[in-house]
């Protein structure tokens, strides 16, 4: 156990009532151990299972069961607690809880704590196995991973109910060691200064019309707040199109393709790692009408020219910046999406087939290839675009903290595609 990494931590330990609440015993000794300070929660249910007493004897603080059993007038508890929190932890997170957090309820001193905190949360569901295999309870933990919640899975084995299967609370130093990884792993950017677009661009044809894309700005977004989890001071520049914005990041909002180009370049020098996930219009009106167009006949000609390419001017312009571009294609990706890094100068391309399943725009999953100069350097399943970007920026981390090159290679990362030519490539598209 690395006492160092927890040490001086506030972490929030919710107990609820589960005949694996015992196990939170050993959890928040095992927590305290490795220096974190500890304030536990429990349920009315949890009580049943194990005595506050316990608890509270073991964490060194007194432990909260009751929304109104105020015992500091100066502070209101579920907000103080809400705000110290470094990480919140859930052991054993039953069925209910989870509902709880996906639906935002709030009838207790836990669930009440979880909607007023700002901090990371960590839970680890137990239950029956055909509790945990209900498509309710499914559909609970994937909308709470897709808001960045992290679980650590229950284990496969003989249950209390007496079934055998997944449902199983991991063991303590199972836990304590994804609490670890979380604290661990929320330092990986700090203070490095990442600059992300997202969004589709607008470019309009009079006041009232406009030509853009399907760009939902999901994925652009997911990045930001990738890097902003992993400690990275964020600057996100998102289209209007895109829709609210992630607290903790500096948000700039554009419109056109000349105005992303600004405000890229206005922050390109000052930055560290860049992330162009936006999906930036390929061509503009070359007249642009301030007032409404009237229909006068039975066709309308405009005339487009094309417009600045940010990625490419990025390219051209870095001094040591990590670039990261994406493609969105329809066919052919390796191909394309090489040509494309060598040509804009990126350090990675994030390729995706927006015909394929799962990895189209505006949906909340993606299915995308990395490349960088010597080929295809990862490929992941279909996920949630949270987890797409998470694991993006960890992999950026990982080459930016080694100081990696285009032309290096990270052993063990790499596949067969090597040395794929040829084709044109899309501007950027964020799915």
């Amino acid at each position: 156990m690395t006492a160092s990494v927890l040490k001086g931590k506030t972490i929030v330990l919710g107990i609820t009532g589960g005949i694996a609440a015992y196990k939170a015993a050993a959890l928040c000794s095992k927590l305290v151990q490795a220096g974190a300070n500890v304030h536990v929660i429990m349920t009315e249910s949890a009580v049943k299972f194990i005595t506050p007493l316990t608890l509270q004897t073991l964490s060194r603080h007194d432990v909260h069961t009751d929304t109104f059993d105020e015992r500091d007038a100066a502070a209101v508890s579920h907000i103080d607690l809400a705000d110290r929190a470094d990480l919140v932890v859930i052991a054993p997170a039953t069925a209910n809880i989870l509902a709880k957090m996906a639906h935002g309820l709030a009838d207790d001193m836990l669930s009440t704590t979880l909607l007023a905190t700002t901090a990371p949360v960590l839970a680890a569901p137990a239950m029956n196995v055909h509790m945990y295999a209900h498509p309710a309870v499914a559909d609970n933990i994937r909308l709470l991973g897709e808001r960045g919640v992290r679980f650590v899975e229950p284990g496969t084995g003989q249950l209390a109910c007496g079934y055998v299967g997944k449902g199983r609370l991991a063991e303590p130093d199972e836990i304590v060691r994804a609490v670890e990884a979380c604290f661990k792993e929320r330092g990986n950017l700090t203070g490095r200064r990442v600059l992300v677009t997202a969004g589709g661009t607008i470019e309009r044809i009079d006041a009232v019309r406009y030509i853009t894309n399907d760009s939902s700005g999901k994925m652009g977004i997911a990045v930001a707040e990738a890097a902003r989890d992993l400690g990275a001071e964020v600057t996100l520049v998102a289209t209007k199109s895109v829709g609210a914005l992630p607290e903790g990041v500096h948000a700039v909002r554009v419109e056109s393709a000349a105005d992303m180009l600004g405000a890229v370049m206005d922050r390109f020098d000052e930055s560290d790692i860049i992330v162009k996930a936006a999906a930036v219009a390929d061509y503009r009106p070359i007249v642009r009408h301030d007032a409404k167009l009237k229909k006068t006949g039975d066709r309308l000609v405009i005339e487009l020219e094309k417009t600045a390419d940010i990625l490419e001017e990025a390219g051209r312009r870095k001094s040591g910046q990590f670039l990261v571009g994406f493609a969105a294609e329809t066919n052919d990706v390796a191909v394309y999406a090489m040509d494309k890094l060598r040509r804009k100068k990126c350090d990675l391309i994030v390729a995706n087939d927006v015909t394929a399943e799962g990895a189209g725009f505006n949906g909340d999953t993606n299915v995308v290839q990395l490349f960088d100069a010597d080929g295809l350097a990862a490929q992941w399943p279909m996920l949630t675009k949270r987890e797409v970007g998470l694991r993006l920026m960890r992999l950026v981390a990982e080459r930016v903290g080694a100081g990696i090159a285009r032309s290096v290679e990270l052993p063990g990362e790499r596949s067969s595609a090597r040395g794929l030519t040829g084709g044109s490539s899309q501007e950027e598209a964020d799915s």
